[in-house]
């Protein structure tokens, strides 16, 4: 038994579940838990953000490019509402981001009196957010609870959890039996039976395609040696991307996935919803369908998969890998096809300009490891299928959600996570205006991030949805904007301007080269529609 504060029980049970840095905000409910923080400075980094928004979106990019549990602190009420934008990208992308929250005095929560911050349910109101939300109403609780949030942020399907505690309760001292760090259970061992029928079909198919997504990200390896047995395509759209590398001959884009979908006879997920694969591109009777997934609910969700497997990837996989000798003979090798069809699909999408010309000098100066967090931007979107990806986790995306403004603050969160890495942030003028404030931070912090705003003074997307579908009739699709550059060095980040593909190559080389903070503003006019290689019509019927 340790004699602790509420605040201290919370802050010793983040330390030995290996919490290493915390993004935030103070306030008034918290005061107690940033005092623990303050003692414990050498084995706590603490990143302050200038809104909750951005600090919840910190978590994020910290959560999603390392694997690790991003952890962020935020008053309630108002603070914790203005971080739920970060907490539904966390949730739609299954990343790993624990929200710790105070509360208003324990005799008020349900009370309605009107405290500072009430909110009628806040935990309600978590509880439909994440996948696991608690109160902590006494000291005594805190391991306890801690270690579950740990359970539900670490095994399964990860996804943001959210836990509160009075602000009294965190001033409150009383005896605390600290526990130790929560310590998952073994992977989920798939069906023996279930695989050796997959082993069958795979041994059967003569077309076979894989597609990936986020729940393969720490698969590459079972993936790649399972994939070249099979000799099939690993195409990926976004939260996929990098597990196999594109330099490989069997790693595809969704641009270069949809020529191959027309004639595949079998189609094996992993950790993918498949949404826009079996919703868009569509499937008839002639493809097979096994789908590997931790979360059982995803397998038949929206289609019945003729053989389901129940299991993390790289578990699945090592299964697969073993039980395929007995059904499946040495494959001709697909190599040449494979990288004929890479090579046209890079013809094929140059058409998208002037993303790709960009998006190419990017490319050229980012080293393999660096990351590149993309934005809701029309560069952005031609990066999931027009910037090479070398390795798993270094294109971080919003996935589904499409969370407008949510690259900048997210790519502070990664370079946090890799200070010693590259890591480059892409926003268009609307979405980098979202979480402008956090310009601050990057100062502050010394965040040596390079942030590359694209302006057009508008928002493009919407302004050719005005223009092509309602005659264009357009309101507030153009924009008024800052100086960027300026506005960048008020505070007393570096900050440069140019217009063109090879100015940005010569400005990123001087950029990376130094770590600094850093914002180039690339001036541009309109720019080509990205979507002819995303939204497609259907290859199957």
């Amino acid at each position: 038994m340790s004699r602790l504060s509420g605040a201290n029980a919370l802050l010793q049970s983040l330390l030995v579940n290996d919490v290493d840095t915390i993004f935030g905000l103070p306030g008034g409910q918290l005061d107690h838990f940033f005092d623990a923080m303050y003692h414990e400075s050498d084995r706590v980094q603490f990143v302050g953000s200038r809104h909750e928004q951005g600090a919840a979106y910190m978590a994020f990019g910290y959560a999603k490019s390392s694997g690790k549990v991003g952890t962020y602190t935020v008053v309630p009420g108002p603070g914790v509402l203005n971080s739920t934008a970060a907490l539904c990208s966390a949730y739609a992308n299954n990343s790993p981001v624990l929200c710790v929250t105070g509360q208003i005095p324990s005799e008020g929560i349900g009370s309605g009196i009107g405290y500072l911050h009430e909110l009628p349910d806040q935990l309600a109101t978590m509880k439909s957010l994440t996948k696991y939300a608690e109160r902590i109403d006494h000291p005594s609780q805190t391991p306890q609870v801690i270690n579950e949030a740990f359970r539900n942020l670490t095994t399964g399907r990860p996804r943001p959890v959210s836990i509160e505690m009075p602000m009294d309760v965190m001033g409150q001292e009383t005896d605390v039996n600290l526990l130790g760090k929560f310590d998952a259970a073994e992977p989920t061992t798939p069906d023996l039976d279930a695989i050796d029928d997959a082993a069958k079909l795979i041994a059967s198919s003569k077309n076979p395609m894989i597609v990936v997504g986020g729940g393969a990200v720490d698969a590459s390896e079972e993936l790649l040696e399972f994939a070249s047995m099979v000799q099939a395509p690993v195409v990926s759209f976004r939260n996929g991307r990098g597990i196999i590398s594109d330099r490989h001959y069997l790693g595809h884009t969704f641009a270069s996935g949809y020529e191959l979908w027309k004639e595949t006879d079998l189609v094996i997920g992993i950790g993918s919803r498949m949404q826009a694969y079996l919703q868009e591109w569509q499937t008839d009777d002639e493809m097979k369908i096994i789908r590997i997934d931790i979360d059982p609910r995803e397998i038949n969700r929206i289609q019945k998969a003729d053989i389901g497997i129940c299991a993390d990837a790289s578990t699945a996989l090592a299964a697969l890998i073993n039980a395929l000798p007995k059904h499946l003979g040495t494959r001709e090798s697909r190599q040449e096809e494979l990288t004929t069809l890479k090579a046209k699909i890079n013809d094929d999408i140059q058409v998208i300009q002037p993303q790709l010309s960009y998006l190419s000098a990017i490319r050229e100066e980012l080293p393999d490891d660096g990351y590149l967090v993309d934005e809701i931007t029309q560069v952005g979107f031609a990066s999931w299928y027009g910037f090479p990806i070398y390795e798993p986790r270094h294109l971080i995306t919003c996935g589904y959600q499409g969370t407008l403004g949510y690259g900048f603050a997210t790519a502070l969160g990664v370079k946090v996570a890799h200070p010693d890495k590259p890591v480059i942030s892409i926003s268009g003028d609307g979405g980098f205006m979202f979480n402008v404030q956090e310009l601050a931070t990057a100062a502050q912090f010394n965040i040596g991030l390079v942030s590359i705003v694209f302006n057009n003074n508008k928002y493009q997307n919407v302004q050719r949805q005005q223009k092509e579908w309602f005659g264009g009739r357009l309101i507030y699709s153009d924009l008024q904007n800052p100086d960027f550059v300026s506005l960048a060095e008020s505070f007393g980040i570096k900050g440069q301007r140019t217009d063109s593909p090879e100015g940005l190559r010569t400005l990123l080389k001087d950029a990376l080269n130094r770590n600094e903070p850093c914002l180039i503003e690339v001036s541009v006019g309109d720019m080509a529609a990205p979507w002819k290689f995303i939204i497609r019509e259907p290859a199957r019927s």
